[in-house]
């Protein structure tokens, strides 16, 4: 039986990809969909998308692709106490974002700004877009938190939300039922499905923070930011001061079985709700069906690694309409990709009923 329902899948991915390749219209819309919280669509984002600027010129011009999902690389600067948004560079700003204040201003002026202007950028995007589907912020914090410099999650708190606003969907929302009492966790929440309606959330944004490749290159586990924002939201709860927190953080290297399980301090698990995977692993790791159940939320990377193998940057729109098809089958809640050229773009702007 489960063989049989490979092959339905399989032919009705073939059929949409068809239907895809005759139109550059998406093949479904969340909004086409009443009551369909965040996590029961799927939606697609465009990997590091601050950095490509002769593909973005503007980091307002990737938004205006209608993707569902924007990265940004924050870096500690130890000597400035500010959070530079680069690939590479730990000491300097390169990108995309520019310093705006109204949305006119969001396609001319200086590049290569802090985070705080990238959020801003993304904030006054949004305004500008008040029925645009909700944007998932993705942060690599490349080295982490400081605490030597202050640039903690405390501070971090403070800093996302003076800068995304009333856009901001935050973990106090996903707690908060509707007569107004909270569920004890993040966990608790999410698996009642307590996210709001995805159409309620048009011109807001999301924001989930991974460990960066740097720390996890020298620091150790137990203080990755993953690790220690968890630890915060717990911390927060049990104060009663929930409504705090900005962020989510995300749980690497998302699997068939619990990934929460690698860490050791069980009373941090329930904090997760968000997971980020390898889509080439997502989809040959078994019944990845499981987040999709109990209503996490999934990033899945490199969208076009999936066997059979994509163009990383230019498949055919037929292509990379069945691969995103596919992987919002398997259950993925964002689809990242590097596909930055058409016609293959035209998918970033789709959302589609998730599994």
């Amino acid at each position: 039986m489960r063989m049989i329902g490979r092959r339905v899948r399989l032919l009705m991915l073939a059929v949409s990809a068809l239907l895809l390749a005759a139109t550059t219209m998406p093949a479904a819309h969340a909004a086409d969909r009443a009551g369909a919280t965040l996590a029961e669509v799927s939606g697609t984002g465009i990997h590091n998308t601050y950095d490509d600027k002769s593909a973005y010129t503007y980091l307002a011009d990737a938004l205006d692709t209608g993707t569902s999902l924007v990265e940004l690389d924050a870096w500690a600067n130890v000597f400035t106490g500010k959070w530079n948004v680069s690939h590479s560079n730990p000491l300097g700003s390169d990108n995309n974002c520019v310093q705006a204040s109204t949305a006119a201003d969001l396609y001319t002026g200086n590049r290569n700004q802090n985070l705080d202007s990238c959020l801003d950028d993304i904030r006054i995007w949004l305004q500008a877009h008040p029925t645009g589907h909700p944007i998932m912020v993705k942060i690599e914090m490349k080295n982490g938190f400081d605490n030597v410099l202050g640039m903690n999650p405390t501070s971090f708190d403070a800093y996302v939300k003076s800068h995304l606003g009333s856009a901001l969907y935050t973990p106090a929302d996903l707690l908060t039922k509707g007569d107004g009492s909270r569920y004890p966790d993040l966990d608790s929440a999410a698996r009642a499905n307590n996210w709001a309606g995805n159409t309620a959330l048009n011109g807001k944004a999301i924001v989930e923070i991974i460990p960066g490749t740097f720390e996890q290159a020298v620091d150790p586990a137990s203080t990755w930011v993953d690790v220690v924002y968890a630890q915060h939201l717990k911390d927060l709860a049990a104060a009663g001061a929930i409504d705090q927190a900005a962020v989510f953080p995300s749980v690497l290297g998302a699997q068939a079985v619990d990934p929460r399980t690698r860490y050791g301090d069980t009373t941090l698990r329930p904090w997760f709700v968000v997971f980020d995977a390898d889509a080439a692993a997502w989809v040959g790791d078994g019944d990845t069906q499981w987040y999709d159940t109990n209503h996490y939320l999934t990033v899945v990377t490199d969208a076009y690694d999936v066997s059979p193998a994509l163009s990383s940057s230019d498949p055919s729109l037929a292509d990379a309409g069945a691969r995103v098809a596919e992987l919002a089958s398997d259950g993925a809640s964002y689809i990242s990709t590097d596909w930055i050229t058409a016609p293959a773009n035209g998918v970033l702007g789709e959302v589609l009923t998730r599994g």
